[in-house]
């Protein structure tokens, strides 16, 4: 199992030359806009980007060796970074300083934006703020994020992460100067995730299958265990009678307690992809089938933040999509 790094902890970054070469023209034109929008898929390298722009702003030296926006690690702009205490960069993120997830951005926390731009730069000759995700801000941190852009902060600069920039509040998003990363192709990913998880071609080719052709996603499905995880939904979708029982049973066993929150939203997002993919299958030919597989499909991709947030019982909700997949698969 690889060992996952946070972005502010990543040198190197592939995919992204296109967005680096427009940040780096705009930097070298003294026209740096004041908040940017890096908006793509989960797990393409846009919070990589954040933190290779901003440590370069706050005077890291350059090192052609990791790419256009490359930083050398052993710098000391580097190292305050990576240990969190550059004064001159403020960092918005549902992850805390404990490594736990919180549940979003608040707007206490999006409030602490005007008091960090009020101040000049200490050490560096820009202040930096990374927020990522701008999706995790709930609607009053928004909108505290947007009076601080309404303000451009002098020699200040915003960069926010978002996965579904369409959610985003459009006078947000009109306030942004937007730099788009795309997917990879999937034999990109596989070979990427092979070399760097170390391991052989064909689980490579199950994760790269998996990730959406992003790399970042690949690794955090490998590390969460997606390969096992995606056999027991095969197996639970594909069975009927006695052996789903068996293999619900065995699943449910596994996702009791406050750690196994992120297995069951992985299980159920992994189901749904099976929903997805009959759903596909009688396209055309069957399309009363159809329909209920896309509504499964619906309901399993919204079910764990249900269960989440109503202390719902997890095995119970398993065994409700397991039911489920038993009518759509014709299981007596």
């Amino acid at each position: 199992m690889s060992a996952l790094l946070h972005p502010r902890e990543v040198y190197a970054l592939d995919g992204a030359q296109a967005a680096e070469r427009a940040w780096l023209a705009a930097v070298e034109r003294g026209r740096l806009h004041h908040a940017w929008l890096l908006a793509g898929p989960e797990g393409v390298g846009k919070a990589t980007f954040a933190f290779r722009a901003a440590r370069r702003l706050l005077g890291a030296r350059p090192a052609s060796a990791y790419g256009l926006l490359g930083a050398a690690p052993e710098d000391p702009v580097c190292r305050l970074v990576e240990n969190r205490s550059h004064p001159d960069l403020l960092v918005l993120e549902r992850e805390g300083e404990d490594g736990k997830l919180k549940r979003g951005i608040s707007v206490d926390e999006a409030r602490r934006l005007p008091e960090f731009f009020a101040k000049s730069p200490s050490i560096a000759a820009w202040r930096v703020a990374v927020i990522d995700s701008a999706d995790d801000l709930n609607p009053s941190a928004a909108n505290a994020v947007l009076k601080t852009l309404e303000e451009p902060p002098e020699r200040g600069v915003v960069l926010m992460v978002s996965h579904a920039p369409g959610a985003l509040l459009p006078t947000l998003r009109s306030r942004c100067r937007r730099l788009n990363f795309s997917p990879w192709p999937e034999q990109r990913v596989a070979e990427f995730v092979q070399f760097a998880a170390g391991l052989d071609g064909v689980d490579a080719d199950r994760l790269a299958a998996l990730s959406c052709g992003a790399p970042g996603r690949a690794l955090r499905l490998q590390a969460q265990g997606a390969l096992e995880l995606d056999e027991s939904a095969r197996a639970l979708f594909a069975a009927g009678g006695a052996r789903q029982d068996a293999a619900v049973q065995a699943l449910a066993d596994k996702l009791r307690g406050g750690e196994a929150a992120a297995r069951f939203a992985l299980l159920l997002e992994l189901l749904a992809e099976q929903a997805r993919a009959a759903a596909l299958r009688s396209a055309g030919h069957a399309p009363r089938e159809a329909d209920q597989a896309a509504a499964a499909w619906a309901r399993w991709r919204a079910l764990p933040a249900e269960v989440e947030g109503l202390n719902l019982d997890r095995a119970e909700a398993l065994w409700g999509v397991a039911a489920e997949a038993r009518a759509l698969t014709g299981h007596a």
